[in-house]
């Protein structure tokens, strides 16, 4: 992967669960290339910087996907996105990029005025047409709430945030059962497939944060412009009632 990164030379590289070795970290700083880690507390966010990471991506508890978390296992005490935020751009020097649980104008405004450099909105992005994903996470997205999602180890062997479905319901959602980390997902597989092929997503990793019923079906493009659009002016009012 390294090897694709030299030759590719992307922007930006982006890490999750820490950071690879030391050599690896060497060879893409020595390309220039801007570089980004998930941290999931300020202990983890101080542990990036003081390696050289760019750009911190403090991801929040709301967020859908793998959590970042590396420095320990406990997700019990993981904090929310807006608890995280302050106490990590008060922990380092570099940007902060909030992520978790931020899918509109109302979710970017807030984020910014607790201290973010920028925002990364994942789960808003899944109702886009250029999604990739399965027609039953789909469906699934249509009908999610507030309280669709939990986090479990069952689908990969580490802790991940989706919407609920029968596989998380009737096995414990973080559980000594699940092999490790990413072996899970292989031992879930001839269900995942059986059931995918009968419309269901009963068995399947439906990544999604808890503010994904706040997505629109709209093009990727769209989206952007249009969030981009409605944060700037969420930010103008907030500016102009403080006068």
């Amino acid at each position: 992967m390294c090897d694709v990164v030299e030759e590719t030379k992307p922007d930006v590289v982006s890490f999750h669960f820490g950071l690879p070795e030391p050599a690896l970290v060497d060879r893409v700083k020595a390309g220039g290339l801007l570089m980004m880690g998930s941290a999931t507390t300020a202990a983890e966010a101080r542990w990036l910087e003081a390696r050289g990471v760019d750009a911190i991506i403090a991801q929040g508890n709301e967020a859908g996907g793998h959590r970042g978390i590396f420095l320990s296992e406990d997700i019990s005490t993981q904090p929310g996105t807006f608890a995280l935020i302050p106490q990590i751009v008060d922990a380092v020097k570099v940007p902060v990029i909030a992520a978790g649980g931020i899918a509109d104008a109302r979710g970017i405004a807030a984020a910014f005025a607790l201290g973010a450099a920028g925002v990364q909105i994942g789960s808003a992005y899944l109702w886009c047409p250029e999604s990739k994903i399965s027609a039953p996470h789909r469906a699934a997205l249509k009908s999610a709430r507030d309280d669709s999602t939990a986090l479990t180890s069952l689908m990969t062997g580490r802790p991940a945030r989706g919407i609920i479905n029968r596989v998380m319901r009737e096995i414990e959602l973080i559980s000594d059962v699940a092999p490790e980390f990413p072996l899970a997902a292989g031992a879930l597989a001839p269900l995942r497939a059986k059931a995918e092929a009968q419309g269901s997503g009963d068995f399947s990793p439906l990544w999604a944060g808890q503010a994904a019923a706040l997505g629109r079906a709209m093009p990727a493009g769209q989206l952007t412009k249009t969030l981009a659009a409605e944060a700037l002016a969420r930010m103008g009012t907030l500016a102009t009632s403080k006068r």
